[in-house]
């Protein structure tokens, strides 16, 4: 059976159209949850059927609610911009997983979001940057990786046409990861997540 997926987003919502694209065998995004009420996210939501709940970001009690309420298997950040509170980060713990747009922990934490990372980037000058997905944790970014991707830095790139480059990678390794997720092909031994293979006494089985 599909796992239920619940994603949150702030913005154009990008991402979640990629998930939307590839549903079906082994997940269905059932709700779609933003701080934004002028989120084009939304709008992608809505031309769905998909639920969506709306808040303020900062009081999650109607985001519980419609968590229990559609049963939810994993939760999925897709350029959500609001910091996610312990008691959910617990809840749905190695069972929650974002998208970065750097190599992590490369430009991370507060402050590095959406083209602030890349221009930060352009700014150090570094030859290559990437996409991260990694399990959310307490600590902004800094959850156990789950797959990276690089792309490279030409001489005259701008912000604009490096996020370019590197939403195209975010696309297929969000995909990829939340896929292996589903499938219960995650194992994480000593922080490190392993992809497939058989796991060890040591490590934890992430699925359900």
């Amino acid at each position: 059976m599909p796992k239920n997926i619940a994603v949150f987003v702030s913005g154009n919502g990008s991402n979640l159209q990629s998930l939307i694209d590839h549903q079906g065998q082994d997940y269905v995004i059932s709700l779609v949850i933003s701080n934004n009420p002028n989120a084009y996210a939304l709008k992608r939501a809505h031309r769905e059927n998909i639920a969506v709940l709306c808040f303020d970001g900062l009081n999650y009690q109607s985001v519980y609610k419609a968590l229990a309420n559609g049963q939810i298997d994993f939760i999925v950040l897709a350029g959500y911009l609001k910091i996610v509170p312990k008691t959910l980060i617990d809840q749905y713990e190695n069972r929650m997983i974002n998208i970065h747009p750097s190599l992590l922990p490369s430009f991370s934490g507060k402050g590095f979001y959406g083209i602030k990372v890349h221009q930060a980037v352009l700014k150090k000058g570094v030859k290559v940057t990437g996409a991260t997905t990694h399990f959310v944790s307490e600590v902004a970014d800094e959850g156990p990786i789950i797959m990276q991707e690089v792309v490279q830095i030409c001489p005259h790139e701008t912000a604009e046409s490096l996020q370019e480059k590197v939403l195209d990678i975010e696309y297929k390794i969000l995909l990829k990861s939340l896929t292996h997720l589903c499938r219960n092909e995650l194992h994480i031994h000593e922080k490190k997540v392993i992809i497939g293979g058989k796991n060890d006494k040591n490590s934890t089985r992430i699925g359900l």
